[in-house]
């Protein structure tokens, strides 16, 4: 180390150095130690006001589009491909733009808990939810086939199940997690020399990507379903929907990777929520904006004839 990393002090005209604690910094002058200021993604600096008003932003459209649907829930296009998931779905989008919030703030040990626990869990019940819809749709076509019965082996009770089966993994591989390394708050004083950055550390690192890994899985999972859908008549094309929200949802998470490695102290936090906001974004306007325009702006096709047309 040099000695400007050093509290310097003469003592009978030669000097002697002194090294400051890993938690202070010497002053300009060499001759005292300050403690290093502390950095970590708060509530009141402006890039944490920002992803708030996002975060708030998309929880609130998430509410607005699950009472518009409510109120026309007995039309045919609200009704179509399970509402019950529609439902399920905004309520999930809810709660992914709102555990966005726990990652901001300095870290403690329940919030560093929280937030990745929470964040896997909504984001599987999300994903399952549309796993389900898009099964809903490859099913519904096969119904329609001459002798077919395929409804009756996914009717709503087997889709509550799979929703349900898959947030459970999930569930187990956090309990597991949490149970043998939980993340924990930790002091940073490597990344910067001249400050120490809150961070949640992982815990395990195993643990961490288990729970990216699962969501990556049903994802890539329904985004390959839904490929498959899309080509299926129109009056089932709500997979295309879908196709286009999963392709984003899977381009957000493969850029994040990458990003989140490379990105430095609070910076890594504010890149993991701008993946949540944006990925919640990407579902909520690919599923649910095309059928608030039609009840909006083009009611004449909001009817069972339109929805049954397969031209």
């Amino acid at each position: 180390m040099t000695h400007s990393d050093f509290f310097l002090q003469f003592i009978l005209d030669s000097p002697d150095c002194f090294p400051c604690l890993k938690e202070f910094w010497p002053n300009p002058k060499k001759d005292a130690c300050f403690p290093k200021a502390v950095e970590f993604l708060s509530f009141d600096e402006v890039l944490g006001i920002i992803l708030e008003i996002f975060s708030v932003s998309g929880a609130c459209l998430a509410i607005i589009t699950a009472v518009f649907f409510f109120y026309h829930r007995t039309t045919p296009i609200v009704r179509a491909n399970n509402s019950e998931l529609s439902f399920l779905l905004l309520f999930s989008l809810t709660l992914c733009f709102l555990c966005s919030l726990t990652f901001i703030g300095a870290p403690s040990e329940w919030s560093c808990m929280l937030r990745h626990t929470a964040f896997g869990i909504t984001f599987v019940l999300c994903i399952s939810c549309v796993l389900g819809k898009t099964v809903v749709v490859l099913m519904a076509f096969k119904a329609t086939l001459p002798g077919s019965n395929a409804m009756k082996w996914f009717g709503p009770p087997q889709q509550r199940l799979t929703v349900l089966t898959f947030t459970f993994i999930q569930v187990i591989i956090c309990t597991v997690w949490l149970v043998l390394s939980p993340p924990f708050p930790v002091k940073n004083l490597t990344t910067y020399k001249e400050k120490i950055i809150l961070e949640c550390a992982l815990g395990s690192a195993v643990g961490f990507w288990s729970v990216l890994g699962y969501i990556g899985l049903l994802a890539v999972f329904c985004f390959a379903l839904a490929v498959l859908a899309r080509k299926l008549p129109d009056n089932f094309n709500e997979a295309k929907m879908i196709t286009f929200s999963m392709l984003i949802f899977c381009a957000v998470w493969i850029t994040f990777i990458p990003a989140y490695v490379s990105s430095p102290g609070k910076f890594t936090v504010a890149v993991e929520i701008f993946a949540i906001l944006a990925s919640s974004f990407g579902l909520i306007l690919c599923i649910f904006a095309p059928k608030c325009f039609i009840i909006l702006f083009q009611p004449e096709k909001n009817n069972k004839k339109s929805l049954m047309n397969k031209n």
